[in-house]
């Protein structure tokens, strides 16, 4: 008898609440783990093998993300994204739930992408978030997997969606305030996936029993240049964007200028916005063998309407 209970952590956080409504609606039950959880949800304290028992699947998406302050202890990233993670899983391993899903992310891998990422990689990452994620994949993939479980790694590039804009918060702004996008210079291709297509990532691999276990990107199908990006955010407010080709060289001083002084472009917001990081999907596509309901300029549209 297959449960039909789903067990998610995180599930207050930005892919948590669209990923809970996304199984809702699939006729999926979902039960909350939360550090201050509500009267529906459990803790972690409580979280014990008669609840896990109880569920089909186990979709851990709790962790602490990647600081941009670096105010954090090394230590913390640790404790949340690696031992939280290896008390899940075997906690998992000893339970009759069947699947397990870790939200990891492509930074596990790598910080810096030359051509296209692939899981092939040997994953290097320079951040304490990548090496706290990768960690906790090494602990997942270091146990053997009992023949009536399946357990996926998950490594999606930047997501977004409805109320989340991540780094599209700047490209937004310079947009809709009609001030031009300076680095038209600069060709580069980004990978990015909508949370509706992770979401439908998910729900396929908690009920395809085909797929094997293993680690997968999650990225959408093709990537944009940032200029791209920039022009589908102005064609989903009707407002045209406008693209300066300002040569590198400038744009380059420019920015140890703003090293130095408040101004709103910095080295490592230009590194940001015009590195190359493109992430394959291809592993996992050809494992559900289904196209992704959304294509990338459809999503960033999705998005951008929900501002």
């Amino acid at each position: 008898m297959h449960s039909n209970l789903h067990i998610i952590t995180g599930n207050k956080g930005f892919v948590g609440l669209n990923l809970v409504k996304y199984l809702n609606n699939q006729d999926k039950e979902i039960k909350g783990i939360s550090r201050k959880p509500s009267k529906t949800e459990l803790s972690y304290k409580t979280l014990n093998l008669e609840e896990l028992n109880k569920a089909k699947s186990c979709i851990h998406l709790a962790g602490k993300a990647h600081d941009l302050k670096k105010t954090s202890e090394d230590s913390a990233y640790f404790e949340v994204n690696t031992d939280l993670t290896k008390k899940l899983f075997d906690q998992f391993l000893q339970s009759d739930c069947e699947v397990f899903i870790y939200m990891s992310s492509v930074k596990a891998a790598a910080d810096e992408v030359v051509g296209v990422l692939t899981e092939e990689v040997t994953a290097n990452p320079v951040t304490v978030y990548g090496k706290s994620k990768l960690a906790a994949e090494n602990y997942i993939l270091s146990k053997q997997i009992p023949e009536n479980k399946r357990v996926y790694i998950l490594r999606p590039c930047m997501i977004h969606g409805p109320n989340n804009k991540g780094n599209l918060n700047l490209l937004y702004s310079f947009v809709s305030k009609g001030i031009p996008y300076p680095f038209g210079k600069y060709e580069n291709q980004r990978s990015f996936v909508s949370v509706e297509n992770l979401c439908f990532v998910i729900n396929e691999l908690i009920d395809n029993t085909a797929v094997p276990s293993g680690i997968y990107n999650v990225a959408d199908d093709a990537s944009l240049s940032t200029t791209e990006l920039v022009k589908t955010i102005g064609n989903g407010i009707g407002k045209p964007a406008k693209v300066l080709n300002i040569p590198k060289f400038f744009v380059n001083i420019l920015a140890k200028i703003g090293d130095v002084l408040p101004l709103p472009v910095n080295s490592e917001r230009l590194q940001k916005l015009t590195e190359n990081y493109e992430v394959s999907n291809s592993k996992i596509k050809k494992a559900l063998q289904k196209e992704l309901p959304l294509s990338v300029k459809e999503g960033i549209k999705k998005t951008i309407a929900s501002f």
